[in-house]
């Protein structure tokens, strides 16, 4: 877990870590372990049969499956009449227990564990015990089946992908008397947003046509965008800086051609059905019929730029004047210098509480007033969180 993705594959010494670090959930990359079974067993069987304390014939045995008991008793000829095994990984204690009550009742003559913790305990109270070790060619073949896994794993997460987003306000706009500025407007403002959102990911932004884009990027980037292809990406942000709605369609491909004929598949297919709306390299789903509900986050902006955008907007509440400011208003009402408060506008389009609209061009020289609309809509949703 402290690694995180700085690994491709993990590799545990055993089942036992192996099976715990499953059942928590914790397993984000491709994993395996160094097998306890098969010649490790028959290395353990050997060892007991030249030593007169143990008898492999009448022993408890625990972690392993009892058809990989069977199998390695069967392979050297050993009876299987007097064998016990306790295959649920369970703690320490009770799988001690296991042993020692089967021992003290006379059913078994020996313990063989694959847990040290577990050998310990018995030898404590002197139970005969063996504990599993693996072998030199169990690590070799670990790490061979290891090294694959992650290098599987590397070319998976570089395949190309393509996410197509399409703009229903301005598709249908386009069929309607909207004024051209404000079409042109918005689509700058779009595209900005999302060569930010690309880059984040090291990926290409892009303008298709009037009411789409694409970005081209890996599939690794991409499961870290969708939250492992549950979530659509770039939707939330857009809604809550620009105030509209997106469709996405993210398609793998070997090429970019066939990659993005996929993600126009798959973002047909997510507007006809709202249901998948990414697909691999065949054309198959990449994820389940019904998507995740959108995390909703009760946490309260606690930013700079929030309580900028506080002043600001006490200050225009007092003025009765529009949410719409440029460094020199910004700077008047907070007392600051003009290029302070240049900064402390910037920092409020990056944390997605203002934005930046076209420059106010004038007749007169110099560089023309970047104007910003203040989204004090966060306020009002800050406080409905509180």
């Amino acid at each position: 877990m402290r690694l995180g993705s700085a690994i491709d594959a993990y590799l545990f010494a055993s089942p036992v870590p192996y099976e715990f670090a499953r059942k928590a959930g914790v397993l984000t990359m491709p994993a395996t372990f160094v097998p306890l079974g098969g010649a490790s067993l028959h290395e353990a069987l050997l060892r007991a049969t030249l030593d007169e304390r143990f008898d492999p014939t009448r022993a408890s045995l625990d972690v392993l499956s009892r058809a990989d008991v069977v199998e390695a008793y069967s392979e050297v000829d050993l009876p299987v009449d007097g064998i016990h095994v306790h295959e649920e990984l369970t703690n320490t204690a009770q799988l001690t227990s296991f042993h020692e009550g089967l021992w003290r009742r006379k059913a078994t003559r020996m313990a063989i564990t694959c847990v040290r913790g577990v050998a310990e305990r018995l030898e404590a109270i002197g139970v005969p015990v063996m504990r599993l070790r693996p072998t030199n060619a169990g690590v070799r073949s670990a790490l061979q089946t290891a090294g694959l896994l992650g290098a599987h794993h590397r070319l998976e997460e570089a395949q190309l992908g393509v996410v197509v987003v399409d703009v229903p306000t301005l598709r249908d706009s386009s069929r309607r008397s909207t004024p051209r500025y404000w079409r042109e407007e918005l689509r700058l403002s779009l595209h900005r947003l999302l060569l930010q959102e690309a880059h984040r990911i090291n990926a290409t932004a892009h303008r298709l046509d009037d009411h789409s884009f694409m970005i081209t990027a890996t599939r690794g980037s991409l499961v870290t965008a969708t939250e492992g292809f549950r979530q659509p990406p770039f939707v939330e942000r857009i809604k809550a800086e620009l105030g509209i709605a997106i469709e996405v369609g993210i398609g793998m491909g070997r090429t970019t051609q066939d990659a993005e004929a996929h993600a126009r598949a798959a973002l047909n297919r997510a507007q006809a059905s709202r249901q998948s709306f990414a697909v691999d390299r065949e054309g198959r789903s990449l994820v389940p019929a019904q998507r995740a509900p959108a995390r909703q986050s009760s946490e309260p902006l606690r930013t700079k730029g929030r309580e900028t955008l506080i002043r600001l907007s006490e200050k225009i509440a007092e003025e009765d004047g529009p949410l719409v400011v440029d460094a020199e208003n910004a700077g008047r009402m907070l007392g600051v210098t003009s290029r302070t408060a240049r900064r402390l506008l910037r920092t409020l389009v990056e944390e997605g509480l203002a934005w930046p609209l076209p420059p106010n061009r004038t007749l007169q020289p110099g560089r023309p007033r970047q104007l910003y609309r203040l989204i004090v809509e966060k306020l009002d949703k800050d406080a409905a969180g509180k």
